[in-house]
């Protein structure tokens, strides 16, 4: 047992954590979850499973999962759990609402955005959730809450748009009309955007995506440059226009970014898979605006 024991490096004690958690920890469940997982070390590394111990490989290495957890009907039931239920609802929808946002502009994603996309737009998401002033805890929603709190998140951030672009652009909703813009000043394009290496020609994007996250649905609209080549000429100002309906009270989000091409041939080729593409929430809308 000993060899496990150096081939293991944790940082909890499972068992005392759990402990806690009988005694009325109001930690979240996956708190609970992640707090007995270890990260593997040494030269050999294992997977599978022996006895209550399970290996595995993740993004971030091989771990160690000791099992166990808290009965199901005690979490559902126990007064001492009252608040691991409420965190749990809301940490729930706070993931959904972010699902249903990254849904409505997914024909963008596909081309830009990092693997932890998910995870991280759900983290900000929570803070959106706990904004909201309507409801109890518990019952707290990210239509109610500040959505605003959004503005600024970078979809990929392997290729932020904040390192990318360094030039000013403007960003503007007009909810009476539902049209989004993106104006840009002219502009000298390997002056002006940071491209990596093998890019002869990018295509600035703009998305308006309107979404009602209590009925689940979305309206999207984009709109795009030509493409750019990245030399030492001046370009115009451009302004990029996406429209959603104007009716009805939901929230508008303004994408904006900038993808990378090399040409060979003749032919536009994405650069990379998109993976240096830079995508980000620049503006936001909202008829029920939250503390921020």
């Amino acid at each position: 047992m000993s060899y496990f024991a150096n081939a293991v490096n944790t940082t909890f004690n499972g068992s005392q954590f759990l402990t806690n958690a009988h005694l009325g920890n109001t930690l979240v469940a996956h708190q609970i979850y992640f707090s007995i997982m270890a990260r593997q070390k040494g030269i050999i590394k294992l997977k599978g499973k022996i006895g209550d111990l399970s290996f595995y490989k993740t993004k971030d290495g091989y771990l160690a999962r000791e099992k166990g957890g808290i009965d199901k009907e005690r979490m559902k039931n126990d007064p001492a759990f009252q608040r691991t239920r409420e965190n749990g609802a809301e940490f729930g929808r706070a993931g959904k609402a972010g699902r249903l946002l990254r849904t409505s502009v997914r024909p963008l994603l596909l081309k830009a955005a990092d693997g932890r996309v998910a995870s991280r737009m759900t983290r900000e998401m929570v803070k959106v959730v706990k904004s909201d002033t309507s409801n109890d805890r518990g019952q707290r929603t990210a239509s109610e809450g500040a959505v605003e709190l959004l503005k600024g998140f970078e979809f990929n951030q392997n290729g932020k748009l904040n390192a990318t672009m360094y030039a000013p652009f403007t960003a503007a909703i007009d909810r009476a009309s539902g049209e989004a813009t993106v104006e840009i000043p002219d502009f000298i394009p390997q002056n002006t955007f940071a491209a990596p290496g093998g890019a002869s020609h990018m295509r600035l994007v703009a998305a308006a995506s309107k979404v009602d996250f209590e009925e689940e649905t979305f309206n999207l609209d984009t709109d795009e440059s030509n493409e750019i080549a990245i030399g030492p000429q001046s370009e115009a100002a451009i302004t990029l226009t996406a429209t959603v309906p104007s009716t009805g009270d939901q929230p508008i989000f303004l994408l904006f970014g900038v993808e990378f091409l090399q040409e060979v041939n003749g032919t536009m080729y994405p650069l990379k898979n998109g993976a240096y593409n830079a995508l980000a929430l620049v503006e936001i809308d909202n008829t029920i605006p939250g503390p921020l």
